[in-house]
């Protein structure tokens, strides 16, 4: 069964003077500001469309990764997943840096790395983003 998320923004003036809110509507956990200078420069508390989708794209990556782990008879005790989305004013986004480290008794460094970039490519947030660049850094710890 397919599912649905949802949130919403009201934004108010311009793009470079104006300023939004967005509301995580389906988990009600809150509402983050957003603004231009928030996107392109210092973020001072308040959130962008990059920093959202790196979380989504954390979350994602480390969800499908534990997955395939566990698939292929290696149960993570942990893994710690950072994504950093790259924002060129005029271009957009033009990258997606995942970097995880696991802990995964029984698995190699080179079967880490083989099923890191099987999740990395896999992922519902990384086919989400196909017409981005997406780089993988993976470390078995």
């Amino acid at each position: 069964m397919a599912t649905v998320r949802h949130a919403h923004t009201v934004w108010q003036g311009d793009l470079l003077k104006g300023s939004g809110v967005v509301t995580l509507d389906s988990s009600g956990l809150g509402s983050y500001d957003v603004s231009w200078p928030a996107r392109t420069e210092e973020p001072n508390g308040k959130t962008s469309p990059e920093e959202l989708i790196a979380a989504a794209h954390s979350s994602c990556f480390s969800m499908a990764f534990s997955n395939i782990l566990a698939k292929a008879g290696n149960t993570p005790t942990r893994l710690e997943t950072k994504a950093d989305v790259t924002f060129q004013p005029g271009e957009g986004i033009t990258g997606v840096h995942l970097t995880v480290e696991g802990d995964v008794p029984g698995l190699t460094p080179d079967r880490f790395q083989e099923l890191a970039e099987d999740a990395k490519k896999n992922c519902p947030v990384s086919q989400a983003l196909t017409g981005t660049t997406i780089t993988l850094t993976a470390k078995l710890i």
